[in-house]
């Protein structure tokens, strides 16, 4: 098997490179790493330095690849599927980074800022960075409920690299910082996004893993079995 990625079932990051996997039946071999094992760290930074997850090993083109929006690119290229996550016509493309970048930058970062700040001791945490936190989550939701009015998908009527990140950013985002009812197409996209086969899957798969979420009496349960298909 040429393909194989190092993640964790719970990161965010790694269910935006899943989703992309499973939407294109992308053949590859899962390696979950514990980030607090200082042999499965190392191993991990060996391929990648900065020791961040996920990271793809190409054995057959010898090649590591790192950042989530890359590996999804590399895929595309090298091992194409039925469902590209880049249009092929550049402005749809271009559409397509762009909210893939607003989602990661915008909603996820700051999640992340928020739940990260919950694992400090509590004499080590910054509540001032939190609220700043949660002022960039509202900016970007009220940025993104404008945004989707009209469209089923992030840049329109196609699922792409967009909604891959925009999938686990919300998923996580939804309960450390819930979506105010001013924001229904926000909402409306996140159930058509929950619906998605492919992160159904991820879902799924990540689910052993739920209890180590640290916002985990936040978590609906909905999110805690599967619902029956539509």
């Amino acid at each position: 098997m040429a393909l194989t990625l190092y993640l964790h079932p719970l990161a965010s990051f790694c269910h935006k490179v899943l989703i992309a996997f499973y939407e294109n039946e992308t053949v590859f071999e899962p390696v979950t790493v514990d980030l607090g094992d200082p042999g499965e760290a190392a191993a991990l930074m060996a391929k990648w330095p900065v020791g961040k997850i996920p990271v793809l090993h190409d054995t057959a083109r010898d090649r590591v690849v790192a950042e989530t929006s890359i590996i999804i690119e590399y895929v595309q290229r090298h091992y194409p599927g039925p469902a590209p996550m880049l249009p092929e016509d550049p402005e749809q493309a271009l559409d397509a980074r762009l909210w893939d970048r607003a989602f990661d930058l915008y909603v996820a970062v700051p999640m992340q800022r928020i739940v990260g700040d919950r694992l400090r001791p509590a004499d080590s945490r910054d509540p001032y960075g939190v609220a700043e936190a949660r002022r960039s989550l509202d900016t970007a939701y009220a940025m993104l409920d404008a945004h989707l009015a009209g469209k089923d998908w992030a840049i329109g009527d196609r699922f792409t690299l967009a909604d891959c990140a925009a999938s686990p950013a919300l998923f996580y985002a939804s309960m450390v910082h819930p979506f105010a009812p001013a924001f229904p197409n926000l909402a409306a996209y996140f159930e058509r996004l929950l619906a998605r086969p492919s992160m159904r899957r991820t879902l799924r798969e990540a689910r052993p893993f739920f209890s180590y979420f640290p916002y985990r009496e936040a978590m609906p349960d909905r999110f805690l079995h599967d619902e029956p298909e539509a």
